[in-house]
């Protein structure tokens, strides 16, 4: 048999594999997990092709090949088509799939106890503690100590008496079965013909995306179940992808409910061995139910027959920093690559998809109603010009007398502003001196919770200054503009007598405290929640029947050109939340521009006026889903060379037809983490291979040690 090389790619930032000759009487396998040296390291890697050896180079030997589960074909596909998309290295991709080096191999084993159904002669208290207090069972002794209060050999002198058993389990127990006719609820006509269509879906066995198109309150989650529950009756995987860690808790009681079993978790916030437990039982193909977050979609899963991704337009599925990508995006890949089925769903997609779906690339599945007597709420317009607020004050007396109403009625309230804290700027009456992170052109935001001031891009954080640092004039400092805290605390002076809590990502505490803060508002016991765009992914708080948004202009401010869009598609979720069960729901919008196009077809309920205004503008423009953007980000510490590199850097754009550059350009955020930003936007036609472009592009140029290049495709932020 001729010598063979294997091509061995590494988890770290390098532009490819290498080749390492297989030893005589190796076995060595596409896929498999094995041990090369790499100068005077023994590093772990992935094989990713087998070739001839031609006998012309002397090669390193492969080490050793790891008992572990291989990487299937079609998630080496995946990889490498992720990077080749995002113009990154294969190598940064396999970081984000290899994520516990631990996982690969089988849980260790312990002995676990649990009641043998029998008791002995003697039964102190200590015993008798034991099985009153002591489960879950089984677990380890320590475990069961520490519940029920005894020690260690009180829990092992049970075993020792006949009234527990003792078991050698693994430490990482395998995760429930779900089960697909466990707990399917009734539905309507419409939404039975909407599950028929994507459990048929499903059922073919091969690549097709459908957008499952339904206005807010319409169960388009308990329809996405029903394809859930086909894909596990085919012995598969179902990955659910939901945009925030809070959803992945908020969302896990209605899984359970429905199939029987708590999911597979998989998010930032899990431990090492957790996060160790789920990517080994979907590895192995024995979770075949999982809740996750964006890097989810790189779990390696060997049965994986449907892909959900809850949500679809939410900016939240794109990874900004390290392997910039879109989870959405890469799951329409991902499935196209195993031959199986997505689903995207959302009750304000995304133009792209839409798009998509009207064309006829993927099935369009709409739900155009809520289910019996439930409607969508009124939705309204303030137009500030005419009701200003007092002075000091962000809550309109329009805004005001409708919250009266409501918590007179007993009902709940919400008031909606996406911003943090207490006010995102900061400034010097005296010298006019604007509080900006040391490092980074970003303002300072108050916390008044917390008594600090916090830039948000970095996590800078200091404590709140008495003095102004540039004049140092006492008690000079004032908060500009409205926060959340400055919202709650201008809300508790108007409605003395309300419950109110604040809900945002500073407040929101670990996954525990998030389900309970959620919990208390189902049952009543808030009646005022403050909250930013937190509170309106995926939450149903049936008392709640009044939303009222402080600031509809927000995202219109800069230069995005999905801001029209994503003002539309955040109002619409926000307003969503009110009137959910057999209340009818009512949503008041403080602005400035009542007449923008989507805040007048908002308030007017005409999605398709708004839809059409924005497509009509996206073509005319060529912007996506009509044209194709690119950005590059050029950074370094020195202000000059990050420029002159910029400029150096456009000079070097290969020529072709069909691409226009813009830039460079400083960007909103010209300094970030004490290094100098330069912006350019890359606009083409739909024709043009972007990617490739970039790729082809980005070689010509060598940049010095410390400068760093940055490509982001399709970028969804423009800071």
């Amino acid at each position: 048999m001729a010598a063979q090389n294997a091509q061995i790619l590494f988890p770290v930032n390098v532009p490819g594999a290498f080749d390492y000759r297989i030893p005589h009487g190796m076995s060595v396998h596409v896929g498999d997990f094995v041990f090369a040296p790499i100068g005077k390291q023994m590093k772990l890697g992935v094989v990713f092709d087998i070739v001839e050896d031609d006998g012309t180079r002397k090669l390193k030997d492969v080490a050793q090949v790891k008992a572990a589960q291989p990487l299937s074909l079609e998630m080496l596909n995946f990889i490498n088509w992720t990077a080749k998309y995002n113009c990154v290295s294969p190598g940064l991709v396999l970081r984000m799939v290899v994520r516990s080096y631990k996982a690969l191999d089988p849980s260790p084993l312990v002995t676990q106890f649990s009641p043998s159904g029998q008791l002995p002669p003697k039964m102190s208290a200590a015993r008798q503690a034991i099985l009153d207090k002591g489960a879950p069972f089984p677990a380890r002794a320590s475990e069961i100590a520490e519940r029920a209060g005894v020690s260690s050999g009180v829990v092992r002198g049970f075993e020792a008496a006949g009234g527990l058993r003792a078991q050698t389990l693994p430490v990482d127990a395998p995760f429930d079965i779900p089960d697909a006719e466990f707990g399917g609820m009734e539905l309507t006509h419409a939404q039975r013909q909407a599950s028929d269509e994507l459990m048929a879906q499903v059922a073919k066995r091969e690549f097709n995306v459908s957008l499952l198109d339904g206005v807010t309150g319409s169960g388009k989650t308990e329809v996405y179940f029903e394809a859930v529950a086909e894909a596990i009756k085919q012995g598969g995987q179902a990955l659910i992808l939901v945009p925030e860690i809070a959803l992945t808790q908020a969302g896990m009681s209605r899984f359970e409910a429905r199939f029987g079993v708590a999911p597979a978790p998989w998010h930032s916030q899990l431990g090492d061995a957790q996060r160790r437990r789920v990517w080994r039982e979907a590895a192995q193909g024995r979770a075949q139910l999982v809740v996750g977050a964006r890097s989810a979609l790189y779990l390696p899963f060997p049965k994986l027959r449907l892909i959900v991704v809850d949500e679809e337009h939410d900016t939240s599925y794109k990874q900004e920093e390290g392997v910039i990508y879109n989870a959405r995006d890469m799951a329409v890949v991902r499935g196209k690559i195993a031959k199986h089925s997505v689903v995207l769903a959302s009750a304000t997609p995304s133009l792209e998809s839409l798009v998509n779906a009207r064309t006829g690339r993927y099935a369009h599945v709409i739900l155009p109603e809520r289910p019996g007597a439930i409607t969508l709420p009124e939705i309204d317009l303030i137009d500030l010009k005419d009701h200003p607020p007092e002075k000091g004050d962000f809550i309109s007396a329009p805004l005001i007398e409708a919250t009266q109403t409501v918590l007179a009625r007993g009902e709940q309230a919400m008031l909606y502003l996406n911003r943090r804290g207490y006010a995102p700027l900061i400034i010097c009456r005296s010298c006019g001196e604007r509080l900006k992170s040391p490092d980074t052109d970003s303002w300072l935001v108050e916390h008044r919770r917390t008594g600090r001031a916090v830039c948000h891009q970095t996590g800078f954080s200091m404590r709140m200054p008495t003095v102004c640092p540039e004049c140092k004039a006492e008690e000079s400092l004032t908060p500009v503009g409205p926060g959340v805290e400055r919202v709650a605390e201008e809300a508790a002076r108007h409605f003395p007598d309300a419950r109110i809590e604040i809900f945002s990502s500073d407040t929101a505490g670990n996954p525990a405290e998030i389900a309970a803060r959620m919990a208390r508002m189902e049952q009543g016991e808030i009646d005022i929640l403050v909250g930013t765009q937190m509170v309106v992914k995926g939450h149903n708080f049936p008392n709640l029947t009044f939303v009222g948004v402080v600031d509809g202009d927000l995202a219109l401010a800069g230069g995005d050109p999905r801001a029209g869009e994503r003002t539309y598609q955040t109002l619409v979720q926000v307003a969503g939340r009110a009137g959910r069960a057999d209340k009818p729901g009512h949503a008041l919008i403080q602005t400035h521009q009542p007449d923008h196009e989507a805040l007048s077809a908002l308030a007017a309920g005409d999605r398709e006026r708004f839809i059409s205004a924005e497509l009509g503008l996206r073509e005319a423009l060529l912007l996506p889903p009509f044209g194709k953007l690119a950005a590059v980000i050029i950074s370094g510490e020195d202000l000059k060379r990050t420029e002159s590199l910029a400029k150096k850097f456009v000079s070097l754009a290969p020529r072709a037809d069909g691409v226009e550059i813009l830039g460079p350009s400083e960007p909103p955020i010209g300094r970030l983490r004490g290094r100098y930003r330069r912006r350019l936007l890359i606009q083409a036609e739909p024709t043009v291979n972007l990617p490739a472009y970039m790729q082809s592009w980005r070689k010509r140029l060598k940049l010095p040690s410390k400068y760093k290049l940055q490509i982001d495709i399709d970028p969804q932020s423009f800071m």
